[in-house]
């Protein structure tokens, strides 16, 4: 890419480019970590990436707590049941998430996976 390119890359770029570049390379870089885009469903799953809402749901057997996880490529929904909150789960908290992958109406889902926050 010459000097031109890079320039024009640099001008047009939005901060939102530049955070998702930066997502994914952190996320490419956890070992055993696979980008959400190229997930399988149904299968163990490792993603990484970092947290971008957190939600607490109201559920007829109590209440869940939902984040939408985000690694640059992709988001998924995690579902942890019967949490309210897990302490040091934050906006932009970056995290390592195991557990299968599924489909449902709303989009891509992980219900109560392991997890580990990152540095």
């Amino acid at each position: 890419m010459g000097l031109f390119d890079r320039l024009r890359t640099g001008l047009t770029e939005t901060d939102e480019d530049r955070l998702a570049a930066e997502i994914r390379g952190w996320a490419d870089s956890v070992p055993g970590s696979i980008r959400l885009a190229d997930c399988p469903s149904r299968e163990p799953v490792t993603v990484a990436g970092v947290v971008r809402r957190i939600t607490v749901v109201p559920a007829q057997g109590g209440e869940t707590l939902e984040a939408l996880v985000f690694d640059g490529t992709g988001e998924v929904t995690v579902v942890w049941m019967g949490r309210r909150v897990i302490p040091g789960l934050n906006l932009g908290t970056r995290v390592v998430l195991r557990g299968v992958l599924g489909e449902a109406p709303g989009g891509r889902r992980i219900v109560n996976p392991t997890f580990e926050f990152a540095a």
